[in-house]
């Protein structure tokens, strides 16, 4: 047992420095699928946080149409020169840029964007992705595969070869909203008798196209993301969907259904993918679906910062319910630790504290090593807690809680 104060802290910040992450939840893709998983110093500094930055402070005569018709290297270079070199990198998402090259053994303060592309350069993918997963700790990483994606079907169709540090997710979002038309046509071309105007075959066809997908790509979960409007319950054909083909194949498949809740779509469309923005959503749509569905498994995260505590009392409620991650606008230092604090004070350990949703490999990097850092702070406090009430935890204790937030008890919920 630890019986001195500071002996704690050390024993809890070490735990969290040396955890070994499970990271639930990104958009990474194997080498094998070229350039679909995207890595490397310039698309670090294009990805859509950082160009929504670059609009906040460009001059006038850049338009969006005048970005995206550029080169890749050469929006990267605007990035670099308006939020790195005329400004302080002050935003996460720019500290996350140096945090990342710096990691790296680069030469960050020498501010030579030329030299760290050089070293990019250099690097041969099936080599470079180990060393990342190496410095941010992680186990394994859980990917987002668009099953009605032509271009991502094809690849899983040859077989390739994908690392075991690399799970599946399919990901159905198309089966959703305006992509429905489309996605009856892919099914329909595949075999499966489904209607435009959907009636009960066409779920029974939709479930068993699910089904047989899991069984070939064997996903970890499924997933999909929803606007600040969604809305489950009555007679729409929303509900009937996910009632009776959605949650059916998933619980056949024997895997979670993921839902991410709150982006609100075309707040800036000349942004492309950061031109979303945030909003409030209904959590009683999601404690219905809940309710209805107790066979189910359901991952969740939300992402209006408002949301939180109401999410974070349900998963009291429903041990069907494990909230993951601080997603895309919560993923800010001031917000994570709220969201830890108030989950660790509802929760306990049942919960996975943080997930990367990395678009770009060399993200794994900062965002790990940020987070890791931050909780730890809050688990300091929390055990400090424990420790004046009377509680003399062993280092074991500590690290079996650690790893708890950090991807045991994802572990735990999938083996439910």
């Amino acid at each position: 047992m630890i019986e001195d104060a500071n002996e704690l802290a050390s024993a809890v910040r070490k735990a969290v420095e040396t955890v070994v992450v499970t990271d639930v939840h990104t958009h990474l893709f194997p080498p094998s699928h070229g350039d679909l998983l995207l890595w490397g110093a310039d698309e670090v500094l294009t990805y859509h946080y950082l160009v929504a930055e670059l609009f906040t402070v460009a001059p006038r005569d850049l338009t969006y149409e005048k970005f995206w018709a550029m080169p890749k290297t050469a929006q990267a270079d605007l990035v670099w020169e308006h939020l790195f070199l005329k400004r302080g990198a002050l935003s996460e998402a720019t500290r996350g840029a140096i945090t990342t090259f710096n990691r790296l053994g680069l030469d960050v303060a020498g501010r030579d964007l030329d030299s760290i592309r050089k070293w990019f350069a250099e690097q041969k993918i099936d080599e470079y992705l180990p060393k990342v997963l190496e410095l941010a700790n992680i186990d394994y990483a859980v990917m987002t595969n668009g099953i009605f994606s032509a271009e991502q079907v094809d690849f899983w169709q040859r077989d390739l070869p994908v690392p075991e540090c690399l799970k599946t997710a399919l990901r159905i979002d198309p089966l959703f909203g305006d992509g429905w038309e489309r996605v009856v046509g892919v099914m329909a071309e595949a075999g499966y008798a489904v209607k435009t105007e959907p009636d009960d075959k066409t779920f029974d066809e939709v479930r068993r196209f699910l089904v047989d997908y899991s069984a070939r790509l064997k996903p970890v979960y499924f997933a999909a993301s929803f606007g600040s409007q969604f809305a489950y319950g009555g007679d729409t054909a929303f509900t009937r969907l996910v009632d009776r083909a959605v949650v059916p194949a998933a619980v056949e498949a024997g895997v979670p259904f993921a839902l991410m809740i709150g982006g609100r779509g075309g707040v800036n469309p000349g942004l492309r993918d950061a031109g979303v923005g945030v909003g409030v959503a209904d959590v009683m749509a999601l404690t219905r679906m809940l309710q209805r569905h107790p066979e189910g498994k359901f991952l969740v995260t939300m992402l209006s910062r408002v949301n939180q505590h109401e999410l974070t009392v349900l998963a009291r409620k429903f041990g069907h319910l494990h909230l993951f991650g601080c997603w895309w606008f919560c993923n800010n230092p001031s917000i994570i630790e709220e969201m830890t604090r108030q989950r660790l004070e509802l929760l306990g350990t049942a919960f996975t504290c943080q997930h990367s949703d990395a678009r770009v490999l060399d993200q794994l990097i900062y965002k790990w090593s940020h987070s890791r850092k931050i909780v730890a702070d809050v688990l300091v406090d929390k055990y400090t807690d424990l420790f004046v009430a009377g509680w003399r935890p062993t280092e074991d204790e500590i690290a079996r809680d650690v790893r708890a937030i950090f991807g045991g008890s994802f572990a735990e919920f999938l083996d439910k």
